[in-house]
């Protein structure tokens, strides 16, 4: 995994079902830290920002909401996921964007995974 601390920022790409309340919110929560670049969409055809081939290749990491959006980017984009490091959250689908609880489950879970 490529360290936060390198000269380039450490890509994370969020992703849920629409775009619209979980990873949004990811991104929010971690676009500015120095050394990160994030991005979100949802697996959705309905996505406020639909995840394509370009987002996967960009990311070093993606990190998902639920399982079920790893079985559904492995399914629709088995090459540009082999090898590509996949992180399930299990955050439901159950917050609105930027709720103070969805906030402190992402801090604190991926600043866990990060070693943040």
């Amino acid at each position: 995994m490529p360290s936060p601390a390198s000269s380039s920022p450490l890509r994370l790409l969020f992703i849920c079902s629409r775009n619209q309340w979980r990873s949004p919110t990811a991104e929010q929560v971690w676009r500015r830290h120095p050394g990160l670049s994030v991005r979100s969409a949802g697996t959705s055809a309905s996505a406020r920002r639909r995840v394509g081939i370009a987002d996967l290749e960009w990311a070093d990491i993606v990190l998902v909401m639920e399982s079920s959006h790893k079985g559904r980017l492995l399914a629709e984009f088995p090459a540009a996921m082999r090898d590509k490091p996949v992180h399930v959250l299990d955050i439901p689908d159950e917050y609105q964007y930027m709720d103070p609880e969805l906030v402190e489950q992402l801090r604190a879970q991926v600043g866990a995974l990060l070693g943040l």
